[in-house]
């Protein structure tokens, strides 16, 4: 493990033009302080843990010091926010500091979230609070352990320096660990601005630095197709993967849509509690845009926008055959989630009914999902239809629920797997924790008091959702109803 002026860096993206970005120098916090840093994340760098505790660390990463090797550049990229083009969009309270790379040759964006204005702040002051940058730190580590691909957090800091929102909160920073920060956005600014040149200069880039195994191709246009075809395949993958544990990111603008299928600006996420397939967890989304339901739609909606900005590369007939790839990927990654959920493995005709009846039951006396899925993990087939188990607490009428088991127990007897094999599998998919908004919560109120234990206790349990961790069985139990109306917007 190494010290921070033991790494090695190679600053690939800010050799590029400057119409890719602005440099510019993070603005200092006063007296900063460590409140947490993930020691998984530091082995992603071979960045020894205890690094987070120096004076040198807190400095760097509050805008108080400089290493000799970080080249900080504010991105410049723009979107389509909620279906409109907004062209004022970039890097407006984050910068790339720089990019690591590993004794394995892999690369990693360093990015400081709330590093000061930048010419792309708008109308904002360029900072983050403790709250938002606690609710990514923390969402970053749960995906994480959930096996689903995703930006990652290092570490949060906080400091004296008050920033306004709708209260005085305190300033804080989020160092966020990516193998990229390129978004759907980039390629729409310089499509838009007709920098068809640097267009096709970051295509290159995507290529070389992430699928390499591409660039080989003798043609162009292929090349491009190619690369375009990856993209919609990374995006089906994520989207359902979200869809199958229950995630919703509230915020599925084209500008945090990220290039590799990462799960990108963790804003007003949710994951769903009571089961409600329309669920929103962003208060400011009035229309249902970006309800949990509406994920595979808006997702395939993002790569249509992705595909219009690449026609100067593409003809309209490759970008066509590459979003066609989208559905039949979605169907298939979305549909063995599912089934390895419920501990199937060979596939019957009767399985779609299965399914259907099962969403509607939840659906229709709003279950628990993720304690549904964690309860039927552990009861053998022949306790399944006897209502005497753990699972009837989870419904007000159980006769539904018993004539839906029975249909289960009957498709169970046709699996080749041993039913200690299906609970093994169901368990090691069904996880047993996930980031609840009021645990979200409880750790953020409790660390603006000057208690970090709960962010702690989170990390540890996140980072292995689907073990017993049987002294924090506490965080997988169904919240309280005011855990259930918490309301989050953008500014979380």
């Amino acid at each position: 493990m190494k010290t921070l002026s033991q790494l090695t860096f190679n600053n690939t993206y800010s050799a590029l033009p400057s119409t890719f970005g602005t440099r510019i120098t993070p603005q200092p916090l006063g007296d900063p302080f460590l409140i947490s840093v993930n020691s998984e994340v530091c082995q992603l760098l071979e960045l020894d843990p205890t690094e987070a505790n120096t004076p040198y660390f807190i400095d760097l990463f509050t805008g108080n010091d400089e290493h000799p090797h970080f080249d900080p550049i504010a991105m410049k990229y723009t979107g389509h926010q909620f279906g409109q083009y907004n062209p004022d969009l970039g890097d407006g309270r984050g910068l790339l500091l720089g990019e690591v790379l590993t004794s394995t040759g892999c690369k990693w964006d360093i990015h400081l979230k709330g590093s000061g204005l930048t010419p792309y702040s708008r109308q904002g002051d360029g900072r983050a609070v403790l709250r938002s940058s606690i609710r990514e730190y923390l969402a970053s580590a749960a995906m994480a352990g959930l096996g689903i691909k995703t930006t990652h957090a290092l570490a949060v800091l906080s400091s004296s320096t008050a920033v306004y929102r709708e209260k005085i909160e305190r300033g804080a920073t989020l160092i966020r660990i990516a193998e990229s920060h390129l978004r759907f956005g980039h390629f729409e600014y310089l499509f838009y601005t007709n920098q068809h040149a640097e267009l096709q200069q970051l295509a290159n880039y995507v290529i070389q630095h992430h699928f390499p195994e591409i660039s080989e191709e003798p043609d162009d246009e292929q090349r491009y197709a190619l690369m375009f075809q990856r993209i919609v395949a990374l995006t089906a993958k994520l989207i359902a993967d979200w869809q199958a544990v229950g995630f919703a990111h509230g915020v599925m603008n084209t500008d945090n849509m990220s290039v590799l299928g990462l799960t990108f600006d963790y804003g007003p996420y949710g994951f769903l509690d009571d089961y409600n397939p329309g669920y929103i967890c962003n208060h400011s989304d009035y229309s249902g845009r970006y309800a949990f339901n509406q994920q595979p739609s808006i997702a395939l909606w993002n790569l249509s926008a992705l595909g219009y900005a690449l026609t100067p590369l593409l003809h309209k007939d490759k970008i066509d055959a590459g979003l066609t790839l989208y559905q039949t990927q979605l169907q298939r990654e979305y549909s063995q989630n599912m089934r390895s959920k419920l501990g199937l493995i060979a596939k019957e005709k009767e399985d779609t009914d299965l399914f259907n009846h099962l969403f509607d039951l939840l659906s229709q006396q709003a279950v628990d999902y993720t304690l549904f899925f964690r309860t039927l993990s552990s009861i053998p087939h022949s306790e399944l239809p006897n209502p005497s188990h753990a699972m009837t607490e989870l419904f007000h009428n159980t006769a539904p629920l018993e004539q839906w088991l029975s249909e289960y127990a009957k498709r169970l007897e046709k699996e080749p797997q041993p039913d200690g094999e299906r609970l093994v599998m169901m368990q090691s998919i069904n996880p047993k924790f996930i980031l609840r908004n009021y645990l979200a919560q409880q750790a953020i109120d409790a660390a603006e008091q000057g208690d970090n234990s709960l962010v702690e206790q989170l990390l540890e349990v996140l980072a292995t959702p689907y073990a017993e961790h049987t002294r924090f069985t506490h965080f997988a139990q169904s919240p309280p109803d005011w855990g259930k109306e918490l309301e989050i917007s953008c500014s979380s």
